[in-house]
C-alpha cells in the first residue's frame, strides 16, 4: 500500500496517507521519526528560509534547516503571507475540461421563473431573533398538519435583525431577502415582531415583486395568536406549492462547494474530486458557486488567472483585497488560519489550506463575482463574498441560489443548512467512523483513482437533487447563520 503522495515532481514535501513509523520509506526517503496520516515529510534537505513546495507552489518557508525524512509542520514551517497583494492580469489559456461521457439528469421542481429546485418546502424566516422560537413553533405545528403535502416545513432561526445599523443591517436584510427567493422554497412565511430594525415592509421591498405571491407575513405584536396565524398562512402557501418533479438536465443545477474541518488529505482527495464535479456541472451549462474568500489567500492569483475577462479579473481583485482589508481593519493578520483542527489534521499554513481549498472550483473560467447576499445569474463558476465559517458561508451559498452543496471534510461535522448538503470525507477512516454524518467517502480515490469516484459522486448528486435525503437532512440538521460585521446597539 502506498504510504505517501506528492502532487507534482517539484514538490519538496509528501503527504502521509497512513500513520508511519521511523525507518519506513516514503517516496524514496526514510522517515527520521513517526509521522501521522495527513502530515508532511521533507523529500530532500530544505534550508532555513527556503520555500516549501506542495501542489507545485510555495506553502510557506522553512524556519530552520530541515533534513530529508523529517516531519514538516508548525515547528519548522511558517506562512509567507503579508497583507495586501499586488496582482497582475495574466489570463491563462482555457483549460481543456474533460467530463463524463453521459451526464445524469435529475428530477427537479421547475418554478414559474424557470429556475429548478431540488426540494419543494415551505421556509419560515424570522425578521429578528426575538421571534425565532415563534417561527420554530409554527414550523413544528404546520409540518404535523401538512404531512407529505410538501417536502418539509423549516424555520431558520437567527439572533439578528435588531440593534443593527447601516451595512450590517443591510447584510442581514439581503441574506433573508435572497433566501426568500430560493427555488427550493415553494412558499415563504416571514415572521416579524413589529418593533425591530429589520421591518417587514423594508424586507418585502428588498424581495423582487415576482416572488411576492409565494410569500405571506405575520407580525407577532399585531396578532392575537401569531402561532395560529402563522400555521394558517403556511397552509395557504402549501396549497399553492403544488409543483411536481420533472426530469431536467444538470445544466439546471446550482451547486455550492464548501470545505470545513479540513485535514492534510482534503486537498489530495475530496477537494479535487469535488472540482471534477464542478467541471462536469460547468460543462453541462450549470452554475457553481465557490466561497470562503479568506481561504483563497495564497492561492488567489490562480483564480484571477482564470477570470473570463479583464472586468471579472478586476472584480476578483477587489473582492480579495477588500476581504484582506477587513482583517487589517480589525487588527488581525491575513494569515490567521488554519484552525486548531486543521493543524491537528496536518495543514500548517494558510497557503497550504488555500491551495487545497480552491480545487473545489475545478478548472473552469471564473465568470462572475457575487457580493454577500447577491444571487447567482451567470452560468459557470462564480466567486461569492463570505468568510470561511461553515454556517455563515453555507447560508450565503444557499442565499446565492445553490440548490445543493458539496461539503468536504477531513474531521467531520454534523451541521446542515437550508439546502441538501452532501458531506464528503477526505479519508476512509472518517467515513467509517461517522456514517451518520458522512454521505460519501473520497478516500476511495487513493485506491481506485478519480474516474470511478467521480462517476459515483455525480450519481449521488443527481439522486440527492431528485429527492434522496442526505445524512444532515435525516438528522434534522437545518440552520442558518448571518455574517455580522457592525456594532450592536
Amino acid at each position: 500500500m502506498r504510504t505517501g503522495l506528492t502532487i507534482v515532481p517539484a514538490d519538496t514535501v509528501a503527504t502521509l496517507l497512513v500513520d508511519a513509523t521511523a525507518g519506513e520509506r516514503v517516496e524514496e526517503v526514510v522517515l527520521r521519526e513517526p509521522i501521522g496520516r495527513g502530515q508532511k515529510v521533507a523529500l530532500r534537505a530544505i534550508a532555513a528560509g527556503e520555500p516549501v513546495i506542495k501542489f507545485g507552489f510555495p506553502i510557506g518557508h522553512a524556519t530552520r534547516d530541515v533534513a530529508a525524512g523529517e516531519h514538516v509542520h508548525s515547528h519548522n514551517l511558517a506562512t509567507a503571507l503579508r497583507g495586501a497583494g499586488a496582482y497582475v492580469y495574466r489570463p491563462a489559456p482555457a483549460n481543456e475540461i474533460s467530463s463524463l461521457a453521459a451526464l445524469p439528469g435529475f428530477d427537479g421542481y421547475v418554478r414559474a421563473d424557470g429556475r429548478v429546485g431540488t426540494r419543494n418546502e415551505i421556509w419560515i424566516l424570522p425578521t429578528v431573533g426575538c421571534v425565532g422560537r415563534t417561527a420554530e413553533r409554527i414550523a413544528t405545528r404546520a409540518a404535523a398538519m401538512l404531512g407529505n403535502q410538501v417536502d418539509g416545513v423549516h424555520a431558520f432561526n437567527h439572533p439578528h435583525g435588531c440593534s443593527q445599523l447601516g451595512q450590517d443591517l443591510a447584510g442581514t436584510r439581503a441574506i433573508l431577502a435572497s433566501l426568500a427567493c430560493h427555488p427550493n422554497a415553494g412558499g415563504v412565511l416571514l415572521v416579524g415582531l413589529g418593533c425591530e430594525e429589520n421591518q417587514l415592509d423594508a424586507l418585502m421591498a428588498a424581495i423582487p415583486s415576482w416572488r411576492h405571491p409565494a410569500i405571506r407575513t405575520v407580525t407577532a405584536q399585531a396578532s392575537a395568536d401569531e402561532v395560529e396565524d402563522g400555521v394558517a398562512k403556511v397552509a395557504e402557501l402549501a396549497a399553492l406549492a403544488t409543483t411536481r418533479r420533472q426530469q431536467v438536465g444538470l445544466d439546471r443545477l446550482v451547486l455550492g462547494v464548501k470545505c470545513g474541518g479540513s485535514d492534510g488529505l482534503s486537498g489530495l482527495t475530496a477537494n479535487p474530486l469535488v472540482g471534477r464535479i464542478s467541471d462536469a456541472i460547468d460543462a453541462a451549462g450549470g452554475q457553481v458557486i465557490l466561497t470562503e474568500i479568506p481561504e483563497m489567500f495564497g492561492a488567489e492569483q490562480l483564480l484571477m488567472d482564470r477570470a473570463a475577462d479583464e472586468r471579472v479579473f478586476g472584480e476578483v481583485v477587489a473582492l480579495v483585497s477588500s476581504f484582506k482589508q477587513y482583517f487589517v481593519d480589525h487588527g488581525e493578520p491575513v494569515s490567521e488560519n488554519p484552525s486548531p483542527g486543521n493543524v491537528a489534521g496536518g495543514i500548517t499554513t494558510l497557503e497550504e489550506k488555500s491551495l487545497g481549498a480552491v480545487q473545489k472550483g475545478g478548472r473552469a473560467a471564473v465568470t462572475a463575482v457575487l457580493r454577500y447576499g447577491e444571487r447567482v445569474a451567470a452560468s459557470g463558476l462564480s466567486l461569492l463574498e463570505a468568510p470561511g465559517n461553515d454556517a455563515v458561508s453555507c447560508t450565503a451559498l444557499a442565499a446565492a441560489g445553490a440548490t445543493a452543496i458539496l461539503f468536504t471534510t477531513g474531521r467531520g461535522t454534523p451541521m446542515g443548512f437550508p439546502v441538501p448538503t452532501i458531506k464528503i470525507a477526505s479519508n476512509t477512516a472518517l467515513a467509517e467512523r461517522k456514517p451518520g454524518w458522512i454521505d460519501f467517502d473520497a478516500g476511495q480515490v487513493l485506491d481506485g483513482g478519480f474516474a470511478t469516484a467521480e462517476e459515483r459522486l455525480l450519481g449521488l448528486v443527481a439522486a440527492t437533487a431528485s429527492g434522496a435525503s442526505t445524512a444532515a437532512e435525516r438528522n434534522g440538521e437545518r440552520e442558518i447563520a448571518i455574517w455580522k460585521r457592525g456594532v450592536t446597539l
